[in-house]
């Protein structure tokens, strides 16, 4: 494993001469683990009760130790992983894995397997954790519409199936009263969830958001903040009104959310950065830092009791040059090169 050290100091210095309004920007740090593994990524979860991270490889998830960048478990058998959420009261994690339409159910105490919950939905991909019901929901890309399929976060038993109003899912949050928001991409909305229903009760758009992501919820303040492309929202909770709008970098595809500190965390996978937001009220935010990570690093974890955030990506070589007389690929079907590196980054101040 290589670590290594970087002080953002010189990049958030450079941002209060740019934005003189931002004086009081914080200075985050950052350290760098090439942690190995095969395979890309999505999300990544942190466990607080731990301080474990928890970072999906397309076949397996790989767990590490957010304060030293040590590799300390591996779930196997988790087909095309998506997601990863912690049910904390029964001691139960749950994975999305697309590639057979499956939860892996685990233990956290030492990460074994302990069932594979069949939820019969295509497109298994983000995944939230309702403790005011117990419910893990499964976050689908399915078609004709997407769903939001509710397990039992004890049992691991399907109680039902949510259809929701658009056909690209994203994260889920709730407000721990029996309501989960869930960001449709494809509509530019957020669909509210009656968890007792198990039915959308409202969908809201919150345009100017463009494919909107990431998401997290602030109970004090009764606000929901949407990852978005180049252009985050907060959103009253209750009325579905945009209430503020967050310029951020391109490619994101999470959102995290210190409520302690009020820091909302946007990563930007193209520009390869973190834009860090304080809520100074809750219609009023400001932009803190632009902290520098990897460009690929479009997800994110917030561990809200060390008040760290954690991104991760794999890094590749030159791809092969193409045949004589070929025409090389474009876009998702270009060739990659090699893997490099796994970057494991953590970043506090």
């Amino acid at each position: 494993m290589i670590r290594f050290r970087t002080t953002m100091r010189a990049a958030c210095a450079a941002a209060a001469v740019l934005l003189p309004a931002f004086a009081s920007a914080q200075t985050f740090k950052t350290e760098k683990f090439n942690i190995g593994g095969a395979g890309g990524t999505d999300y990544l979860s942190a466990d607080p009760a731990t301080g474990r991270i928890y970072i999906s490889r397309q076949t397996h998830v790989m767990v590490v130790d957010g304060m030293t960048g040590k590799v300390v478990g591996d779930i196997m058998d988790t087909p095309r992983v998506h997601g990863i959420a912690f049910a904390q009261k029964e001691g139960h994690g749950f994975t999305t894995n697309a590639g057979d339409s499956t939860l892996t159910m685990f233990n956290l105490k030492d990460n074994a397997i302990i069932k594979k919950v069949h939820i019969g939905i295509d497109g298994a991909d983000g995944i939230w954790y309702d403790e005011s019901t117990n419910m893990i929901l499964s976050i689908n890309h399915s078609h004709p519409k997407g769903t939001a399929v509710v397990v039992d976060a004890k049992s691991g038993d399907v109680k039902g199936t949510i259809t929701l109003s658009g056909m690209a899912p994203e994260g889920g949050a709730s407000d721990g009263k029996g309501r989960v928001f869930i960001n449709i991409e494809d509509k530019n909305a957020i669909d509210v969830v009656d968890m007792k229903t198990m039915k959308v009760t409202a969908s809201w758009s919150i345009e100017p958001c463009d494919g909107p992501t990431g998401i997290a919820y602030d109970k004090k303040s009764n606000r929901i903040f949407a990852g978005c492309g180049k252009k985050s929202v907060v959103v009253d909770a209750t009325s579905g009104k945009v209430v503020a709008q967050i310029d951020n970098g391109d490619g994101v595809d999470a959102l995290g959310w210190d409520a302690a500190e009020q820091l909302i965390y946007i990563p930007s996978g193209r520009a390869g950065n973190i834009t860090v937001v304080h809520q100074d009220s809750p219609d009023k935010y400001t932009v803190k830092a632009t902290v520098p990570t990897f460009a690929g690093a479009k997800t994110i974890a917030v561990d809200d009791k060390k008040h760290r955030a954690y991104v991760f990506t794999p890094e590749y070589g030159a791809a092969p040059a193409p045949a004589a007389g070929a025409t090389p690929p474009a876009g998702r079907g270009a060739p990659r090169g090699p893997m490099v590196g796994a970057w494991f980054i953590s970043i506090a101040h």
